[in-house]
């Protein structure tokens, strides 16, 4: 499998670049708002739980706002999907702070998150991964790496996100 570190993105590509330009908007309205509200906790924490739902709901994981709010005051009444949910928003949130605390998104952070996601300290994958085929026509869309290729892939990921110095423009990774 093809290292992310090897591969190339023309960024001076007309697509990428409007692709930047409509993404930088509403990033520098939504940074704008933010520096207004006095508790800038309050929304992160409503956006994480909005996404952790949102996401989930893409595995048919599925829960309301109001139980997710009900499970932080009586964890031990919530239903599975509630608290699948709950364990993401947790994940995200850790990862959050880690970021912050420490500038650098880690390999031991990522795997601190997958503890806080899945509840358990697994690590990196040990079985083979699922392969996804079309319903239709057979073909593979997506093979997973062989689980010895994850470490060294992954490494290839943190030296990539924590690339200094920083590039051209924060949402491109430009080699």
């Amino acid at each position: 499998m093809q290292k992310l570190s090897e591969l190339t993105i023309d960024t001076d590509d007309p697509t990428i670049l409007m692709a930047l330009i409509k993404a930088h908007r509403p990033l520098a309205e939504l940074k704008g708002v933010v520096k207004s509200i006095p508790n800038q906790q309050i929304l992160l924490s409503t956006l994480t739980l909005q996404e952790a739902k949102d996401s989930s709901e893409i595995e048919n994981i599925n829960t309301s706002q109001d139980e997710l709010y009900k499970h932080t005051l009586r964890s031990d009444l919530s239903n599975l999907a509630t608290k699948e949910v709950a364990n993401y928003n947790r994940a995200l949130q850790v990862g959050y702070q880690a970021v912050k605390e420490h500038g650098l998104l880690t390999l031991n952070t990522i795997l601190k998150i997958q503890e806080n996601l899945e509840n358990n300290r697994a690590g990196f994958r040990k079985q083979l991964g699922t392969v996804l085929k079309n319903e239709q026509t057979g073909k593979i869309i997506y093979t997973p790496p062989e689980p010895q290729q994850v470490p060294e892939l992954m490494a290839d990921l943190e030296q990539i996100i924590n690339q200094q110095p920083p590039q051209k423009d924060p949402l491109v990774k430009k080699n």
